[in-house]
């Protein structure tokens, strides 16, 4: 999967995906330092160990460098940006039965937003899965020569 470049300057407006969401029950909003353990597990359970591992980094940001989505007070998806690397958005993902409804386009929004807040002009999406939805949503364009960029197993090296 290629590395894909987003520009920052000219994102999409965030309140409008939020509002949007608020009225049916979901909200979005950066995760606390003391919420560490409930995100773990969800993306344990959901995705992989490896992405939970990956976000711990992200706790220990300041400001904390990941979003969530909950309803009814429980986590159902999550963003994360300068994790893996400088600049770098990703891993994220939202619960298989609440997929389609805008909360992943949200979750993008608001890291490259934070991105943006941290100074950069320019994000990465390291080892993007869905290139379309990157491309339709921000406008990112693939990068070439990046697979298998930074994502390879350095322990079989």
């Amino acid at each position: 999967m290629p590395d894909l470049l987003v520009s920052l300057l000219n994102l999409p407006d965030l309140e409008s995906f939020v509002d949007g969401l608020n009225h049916v029950g979901v909200r979005i909003r950066r995760a606390q330092p003391f919420e560490i353990t409930p995100v773990q597990q969800f993306v344990k359970s959901n995705f992989s160990i490896a992405w939970a591992d990956e976000i711990s980094v992200g706790f220990a940001n300041k400001p904390v460098t990941v979003f969530i989505a909950t309803r009814d007070q429980r986590v159902i998806g999550f963003a994360a940006y300068e994790c893996t690397r400088k600049a770098f958005f990703g891993p994220t993902g939202v619960a298989e039965s609440q997929r389609g409804r805008g909360i992943g386009k949200a979750l993008l929004i608001a890291s490259l937003w934070g991105l943006r807040e941290l100074g950069y002009v320019y994000g990465i999406v390291g080892g993007a899965g869905p290139v379309e939805f990157y491309r339709d949503t921000v406008g990112a364009t693939v990068i070439p020569d990046s697979e298998p960029g930074i994502y390879t197993d350095l322990l079989k090296q």
